[in-house]
């Protein structure tokens, strides 16, 4: 543990959180009392920053890295500063991606309590969710008497480890009603989508209570409302509704709250962290996953439009070896090591992966936002070939900085801070891709369209019966959350750089009526990860003393 860290009511103070308002879990993280939010209403709030990036490499970019020291160099400057981000998963953390905490000098502390399980809200998302299963499974066994369709059970059992290959799909019920159903993963859950869209308690229970879990034979939605189970599933949730407060390497305050993935489902973290965080600090960085694709995208059109904030400006985190991965010159791929050529000079590799920054450049500016390129600096990255990468960003009208917050921490993100600052006090012309009065296939073509550059939208015999259903049952104004690869601006993987000349197929699309929106599932994308040959959770043990070692 570095030395920097400090009790957990000394990090709450320097944003003027009281000690009234902790809750703690030991010296080092705490839970914050909604009154907290409920005081500070009204008040004037900070600046409000939303980090993404261009299409990630199974290497990881650095944008938690970069989240964190943009937070902590703002500090630097004199002003105060809170980072938001998403609470790991442990299917990620024992599977491909190991920790998901930030590295070197700009990294979360008590990173590996955060890592595997902060204050046990997954814990609390999964058995909310699974009591909703349990419920319907027993409404069946004790006569039925909803008329419940068993072929139209949309709700799956979660689980939050990576595990597809045994419970993906799976014949249930064998002493009960014995049907086909699989497991998904936690962070794809509805009840955590609903956690990180609530914006207070009666919300949260509004929500869980709307959630549509089955069809009845005529066609009628059978909610958590209808089964009598939505008031406990608030009551295991209400402590995991507010949110958690760790901090940075450099003492700085950190809210980890929610965690909802962002290649399946809505990829930000909570409402309530990002208001609390913007009444107490002038700028909050926030995190949004992967790509401006998927989880810059789904910031815009399903986070911003129940938080009702806006933001300031974005940050693209990009790094040289990812750009030379996207000309398509260099393999890549999960559980690989590193190519040894991407630490050579390579100029006409950096220039052709630029196409891939370019169309993500191009997002932000399709929003009406402001926007900072952030260049994750290397040790072994050629100066020649950063300055091809300023001189090309530049030309697109847009701000560039170097980061070298991982081994600088926050002095080494002062160069971007400033830039943030700047771009977060220009003018903007924020807007939607499209209305939620509009068809439900229109926006999944807007997006597909403007957003990862396809030609159009191809959907399945049974996708298009669900968009019809969609429409029957009053749920064509949700907004639509697109489930798609992380690893490519299209739904193939394989496609690196900026794709073209694709049409992105959709096979299945699924209601979030408790969320508020709608999920389709593009491609081959799997709502249940597994694991790679060699897992991460290979590398993680204890030592002598109880320490956690091996955690990435």
């Amino acid at each position: 543990m570095l030395p920097q860290i400090q009790r957990i009511e000394s990090v709450a103070s320097k944003i003027g959180l009281f000690p009234e308002e902790l809750e703690l879990y030991g010296p080092y993280k705490a839970k914050v009392s909604l009154s907290a939010l409920e005081r500070r209403a009204g008040q004037p709030i900070g600046r409000y920053v939303v980090v993404s990036g261009i299409t990630p490499t199974p290497f990881g970019e650095g944008k938690t890295v970069t989240a964190i020291g943009l937070s902590q160099a703002f500090w630097r400057m004199g002003k105060t500063a809170v980072v938001c981000l998403r609470q790991p998963s442990l299917g990620p953390v024992f599977g491909v991606k190991g920790g998901a905490t930030g590295g070197g000098k700009a990294q979360l502390f008590p990173a590996d309590e955060i890592n595997l399980g902060l204050t046990g809200d997954f814990h609390a998302v999964t058995t909310a969710h699974n009591l909703a299963c349990a419920f319907l499974d027993n409404h069946l066994y004790r006569g039925n008497a909803l008329n419940i369709d068993p072929e139209r059970i949309f709700i799956r059992r979660v689980l939050d480890l990576c595990d597809r290959w045994a419970l993906s799909d799976i014949l249930l019920g064998l002493r009960g009603f014995p049907r086909k159903s699989g497991f998904d993963i936690t962070p794809t859950s509805e009840v955590m989508a609903i956690l990180a869209l609530a914006r207070d308690l009666g919300d949260l229970r509004k929500r869980l209570g709307r959630m549509v879990l089955a069809l009845t034979k005529e066609g009628k939605p059978v909610t958590c409302e209808d089964l009598r189970v939505a008031g406990a599933m608030a009551a295991l949730l209400r402590e995991a509704l507010k949110p958690n407060l760790v901090q940075t390497s450099e003492g700085t305050p950190a809210f980890v709250h929610t965690g909802p993935f962002a290649n399946i489902a809505h990829g930000n973290s909570s409402v309530v962290a990002d208001l609390l965080a913007l009444g107490l600090g002038e700028f909050v960085v926030t995190e949004a996953g992967f790509g401006s694709d998927i989880g810059l995208e789904k910031f815009v059109h399903i986070k911003c439009r129940a938080s009702g904030l806006v933001p300031d400006c974005v940050v693209l985190v990009a790094s040289i070896r990812a750009l030379k991965v996207h000309s398509g010159r260099y393999s890549a791929k999960p559980g690989q090591p590193l190519d040894p050529r991407l630490a050579d000079p390579d100029p006409k590799a950096v220039e052709e992966g630029c196409a891939n920054l370019e169309k993500h450049i191009e997002n932000v500016q399709a929003f009406g936002l402001p926007c900072v390129v952030a260049l994750n600096r290397f040790p072994e990255d050629d100066p020649a070939e950063i300055r091809l990468v300023q001189k090309f960003v530049e030309g697109k009208g847009v701000l560039f900085a170097e980061s070298r917050a991982f081994s600088a921490g926050g002095e080494g993100a002062r160069e971007l801070a400033e830039a943030v600052a700047e771009a977060a006090s220009l003018p903007k012309n924020f807007r939607f891709l499209y209305d939620l009065s509009e068809p439900i296939p229109l926006k999944i073509e807007r997006v597909a369209k403007i957003v990862y550059g396809a030609d159009g939208v191809e959907f399945t015999e049974l996708a298009q019966a669900r968009l019809e259903e969609c429409a029957r049952l009053g749920w064509a104004e949700f907004p639509v959350c697109l489930a798609k690869t992380h690893l490519s601006l299209s739904h193939d993987p394989s496609r690196k750089g900026r794709p073209r000349g694709f049409i992105l197929p959709v096979r299945d699309l699924r209601p979030m009526v408790g969320a508020g929106f709608l999920y389709a599932l593009c491609g081959n994308i799997s709502t249940m990860p597994g694991l790679p040959a060699h897992p991460a959770g290979e590398r993680i043990d204890i030592d002598a003393e109880g320490n956690v070692i091996g955690l990435g």
